[in-house]
């Protein structure tokens, strides 16, 4: 396996690990803004985005009555969904650099 694969394969296991296990001990405060809305007094005039009937919205997995492990499936999707997106785009990145060389040395792709 090269040391690329390597480095990739075990950032996305230390991502895992905390998304699973760190997540679920995160503060149950509010985040900042939502903080400052409840000091000015504006908290009653917020509305829901437009992916709060998602299946992975507030950070909890519909359908996973226990919070903790929720959380930590929340955590989970979003590393691998973060992960694909990435690993897609550097693949797009990859395919037309490829092209790109393959064209000013005159060769076929």
């Amino acid at each position: 396996m090269s040391n690329t694969r390597l480095f990739l394969l075990a950032g996305l296991m230390l991502a895992l690990g905390l998304a699973l296990f760190a997540s679920p001990l995160a503060s149950g405060s509010p985040d900042g803004l939502e903080r400052v809305a409840e000091d000015k007094g504006f908290i009653d005039t917020a509305t829901d985005h437009g992916l709060s009937d998602s299946p992975v919205a507030d950070y909890a997995v519909r359908g996973v009555d226990d919070e903790r492990i929720s959380t930590g499936l929340s955590g989970v999707i979003g590393v691998l969904i973060t992960f694909g997106v990435g690993l897609g785009l550097f693949g797009l990145m990859r395919m037309k650099r490829e092209s790109k060389d393959a064209a000013a040395t005159g060769e076929e792709t």
